[in-house]
């Protein structure tokens, strides 16, 4: 045994970085020297090289994936009285975003395998009120997109990709950022795509939100005012993350790769592997299992010294931030239960073999003694 000191972790940012410090360093000196430091050619740059690798036409930089999401909404015609659509298991950032528009966040249920969110559950929430659907591309699997997208053209609403942990992932061989009218991508250091401090962006192909949204991002420098401010990506994340995108397919095979092992060394009693659907490239930014007792497997990992945590422990209907809302435990089953089991392990391409060794000889011992 280990002990309780963390051995490994669910992210190592220093080790991954280590490789492109010169690169990065030096990009660094080149911003300084520019005395550019918000937008600017390095933006410009890495906007449209990550547009390209999405495969769409527009990409718009931002300060954070929240703030993408914000904006994404504004440009949507998103304000106070709308209704919008979107997971009850995500990160607290999709709905706040909503909220901070003015509008109402409306919860939908997850398919149970997935995690993302179920398309017959969105269709059954639609009222006269609902401007927009959201549907999150959860832990890198993507949603069941043409499901939503026909929801959305028969009410002629718009859908939005959250598609902040889901950098590179496909769904029927088309990568999220071409599977709504917009998307929206955090650069959090920990992401697939991580910068160096906050960033995101807003991929689209729509010429009329690309423009509108450039307006938002800057005080409204070409005439929108409501909604607008200060949202403006800073130029040293531009060219870290230009230098970064070009690791990315490696590292989201680095992930693949370890889920892989990690599944095979997964029986079944104690713990249920994540799933992938036969439609879906997961790209593993949390690999996620499901564990009946989730604090005894908990307590077996830290054991050992590895680093765990549960994504997310209280699904969004059951925060107290969204109890005006009015929902109640129950509403949402397959999200509660998923808030209950799911366990995240470190997944990262920055891991050892021996490190990844461990953390398969820790799923086996936790199902040889279930």
């Amino acid at each position: 045994m280990r002990g309780t000191q963390v051995l490994i972790r669910l992210a190592e940012l220093a080790r991954l970085h280590l490789p492109m410090s010169g690169e990065i360093a030096e990009a660094l000196q080149e911003v300084i020297a520019s005395g550019i430091f918000v937008l600017g050619p390095r933006v410009e740059e890495f906007e449209q090289a990550f547009a390209t690798y999405c495969g769409a036409s527009f990409g718009i930089g931002v300060n954070s994936g929240t703030s993408a999401l914000y904006l994404a909404l504004l440009a949507a015609g998103v304000g106070p009285g709308d209704e919008v659509i979107t997971s009850a298991f995500t990160f607290v950032a999709t709905a706040a975003a909503i909220a901070h528009t003015g509008a109402r966040p409306v919860f939908s249920d997850i398919c149970g395998d997935s995690f993302t969110i179920d398309p017959a559950d969105v269709a059954q929430r639609i009222t006269p009120r609902t401007r927009a659907i959201v549907p999150v591309h959860l832990y890198g699997h993507p949603a069941d997109m043409d499901a939503v997208a026909a929801t959305a053209r028969q009410h002629n609403i718009a859908v939005i990709e959250d598609a902040a942990q889901a950098h590179g992932a496909e769904y029927k061989g088309r990568r999220t950022g071409v599977l709504g009218d917009a998307a929206c991508f955090s650069f959090y250091p920990s992401k697939n795509l991580g910068a160096c401090g906050e960033a995101g962006m807003i991929v689209t192909s729509r010429a009329d939100w690309a423009e509108r949204i450039r307006w938002l991002r800057d005080w409204g420098e070409g005439g929108e005012t409501a909604g607008c401010g200060n949202y403006r990506m800073g130029a040293f994340q531009g060219a870290v993350l230009a230098i970064k995108l070009r690791s990315l397919e490696r590292w989201n095979a680095a992930r693949q790769d370890v889920a892989h092992r990690y599944c095979r060394s997964i029986t079944g009693r104690a713990l249920q592997a994540p799933r992938t659907a036969e439609w879906a490239k997961h790209v593993f930014h949390i690999f996620a299992v499901r564990a009946r007792s989730r604090d005894l497997v908990q307590a077996a990992f830290a054991a050992r010294g590895i680093e765990t945590r549960a994504h997310y422990p209280v699904p969004l209907h059951l925060m107290d931030r969204f109890a005006w809302l009015g929902y109640g435990a129950g509403d949402f089953p397959a999200a509660e239960r998923a808030a209950r089991e799911t366990l995240s392990i470190p997944v990262h391409p920055a891991l050892t073999g021996s490190e990844i060794e461990e953390v398969c000889e820790a799923l086996r011992s936790v199902d040889r003694q279930s």
